[in-house]
């Protein structure tokens, strides 16, 4: 598989009001073309930096970021769903798909045909011309996953999407947005809290240190199951759970003692 994304050396430092922040350190990991990454850290180690790097929002201080043989990154290769769903709650969900592609030029008719497509295969045309309103918590996000994917990005970065649901919702949604990705094999960054979550869905795991985050450990896996559901139940799960927590926990007691 091809390279898409490559971290290389990336230092981050940011300017507050009294100081100078260090955010990464020497960061560098690539992601292949269809792979599913998670990242996982301490929190406020630099995960939603590493986002941002990724979709052009900040510049890296010292090494490189290259998206799909770049370092310029091109902003309209990036798709970013975030934990709030972002939709309009005037809009419908028709309008609410469209909105990126009234903002682009040229012809439209396959985008807007691909977004009928994509509501027809993942079961929401139904609600074509419903307020967000009118939708479950699941049902919003995979609305919110299908106005990124009409507009064809190379990478989908995702925010912590699941972190505002109940826990059962949160599971069918990791089992939908799995599906759908896969389906229409894009390539993913996920950042989560959550290891099980990060286990479940993942080609690769990234472990981040504490503030400044280096990479610790990149954990290949290889989980049976055709849902993450189903590779929770895998044989090798709790030991891998245990594994990063414990790269967590250690991370935890060395920046607190």
């Amino acid at each position: 598989m091809n390279e898409i994304l490559k971290f290389d050396n990336v230092k981050y430092f940011y300017q507050t009001k009294d100081d100078e922040i260090f955010a990464l350190d020497n960061i560098s990991f690539n992601v292949l073309e269809k792979e599913f990454v998670s990242i996982v850290g301490p929190s406020g180690c630099g995960k939603t930096t590493i986002l941002s790097l990724i979709a052009g929002l900040l510049k890296p201080s010292s090494g490189e970021v290259i998206l799909d043989g770049s370092n310029k990154i091109d902003r309209k290769k990036i798709g970013y769903m975030f934990q709030r769903d972002m939709l309009f709650e005037w809009r419908s969900v028709w309008k609410n798909i469209t909105l990126g592609l009234e903002l682009q030029k040229g012809k439209l008719d396959e985008k807007l045909a691909l977004a009928e497509e994509l509501l027809k295969k993942y079961n929401l045309y139904n609600f074509k011309n419903k307020k967000p309103r009118s939708l479950s918590g699941g049902m919003r996000q995979r609305v919110a996953l299908i106005r990124t994917l009409v507009l064809e990005p190379k990478l989908l970065l995702l925010d912590e999407p699941f972190s505002a649901l109940d826990y059962q919702t949160r599971l069918t949604l990791c089992d939908d947005v799995y599906e759908i990705i896969k389906s229409e094999k894009k390539t993913a960054i996920l950042v989560t809290h959550d290891i099980s979550e990060a286990i479940s869905m993942s080609d690769k795991i990234i472990v981040l240190t504490s503030r400044p985050a280096r990479v610790k450990d990149e954990i290949r896996l290889n989980l049976k199951g055709e849902t993450p559901l189903r590779k929770r139940e895998d044989s090798s799960f709790s030991g891998c759970f245990e594994k990063i927590w414990r790269e967590l926990t250690n991370e935890e007691k060395s920046e607190n003692s």
